[in-house]
């Protein structure tokens, strides 16, 4: 397999660390390979998540046609603008984390970024000045995760300070490990298998339109996102949106399956 030196760590989207950069293979993000990649984003598409592509183009998690230049190479491929990073795959990948960028600029067409390891360009067409903004501005984790003022919000498990601070400064109407009747959404933490357990039961506390996040560990065996996954199906739910909760954990969103709304509050 041949090396590109155009490829960097995506250590700062996937889980890593944030400061590691490194050459991989062609086939690789960093530490991740392309077929874990692609297999990662084939099982969010058959679960109904539409995070990797967005028709309006709106939020996090787009993903865009484009032209890509960085030192003597130019591909056409696709970027993706996700929760930490900005990734281009091409004839040649990058995966640049925002945290590492010195410099973001939109003019015309094209958005410039600068890193430690050089200038990227990527011709986005009508999107740069966007996807500008949304980098330079990101959301705070409270509006990634769609919590509005006064929703009714149960949160299980969970002792992260910074989400419950946020939290609280979002709604009053917050339950710690208190698990009611008609909540806009349910905060769940699950470091093992066990814990998934409680979706279903979960489920019958939620609003017609409401939804349970579950926050899990990256990169552990104990419980993997195809557990995640599993178990939100296996509780009639479905994965609609996934967030970076923190430095160690990230969050899926499941929610009640349109169709099945008018039955929700059943066992």
């Amino acid at each position: 397999m041949r090396t590109s030196t155009s490829i960097f760590s995506a250590a700062g989207a996937w889980g890593g660390r944030r400061d590691r950069t490194a050459v991989a293979p062609s086939g690789c993000l960093g530490t991740i390979c392309i077929p874990r990649l692609r297999d990662h984003l084939t099982a969010r598409l058959r679960s109904g998540v539409t995070r990797y592509s967005s028709a309006k183009g709106q939020g996090v998690g787009q993903e865009v046609p484009c032209t890509a230049i960085f030192g003597n190479q130019k591909s056409q491929g696709r970027a993706y603008l996700e929760t930490d990073a900005l990734i281009f795959r091409g004839a040649f990948r990058l995966a640049i984390p925002y945290g590492q960028m010195t410099s973001v600029q939109a003019k015309g067409s094209r958005l410039r970024v600068r890193f430690p390891q050089g200038v990227a360009t990527f011709d986005l067409g009508t999107r740069a000045q966007h996807w500008a903004q949304k980098i330079l501005h990101p959301k705070s984790l409270i509006d990634k995760l769609g919590v509005r003022p006064d929703d009714r919000v149960a949160v299980v498990r969970i002792n992260d300070a910074n989400f419950l601070r946020q939290l609280r400064s979002q709604t009053d109407r917050v339950a710690l490990g208190e698990v009611t009747k008609d909540l806009d959404a349910i905060f769940l933490q699950a470091d093992g298998k066990a814990a998934l357990d409680r979706l279903r039961r979960l489920r019958t506390a939620l609003k017609p339109a409401g939804g349970i996040w579950v926050v899990a560990p990256k990169g552990r065996k104990e419980i993997t996102e195809t557990d995640v996954l599993a178990a939100g199906q296996k509780a009639g739910l479905v994965d609609v949106k996934v967030v970076r909760f923190s430095e160690t954990h990230t969050a899926h969103k499941f929610v009640i399956p349109r169709a099945k709304r008018s039955v929700a509050s059943s066992p």
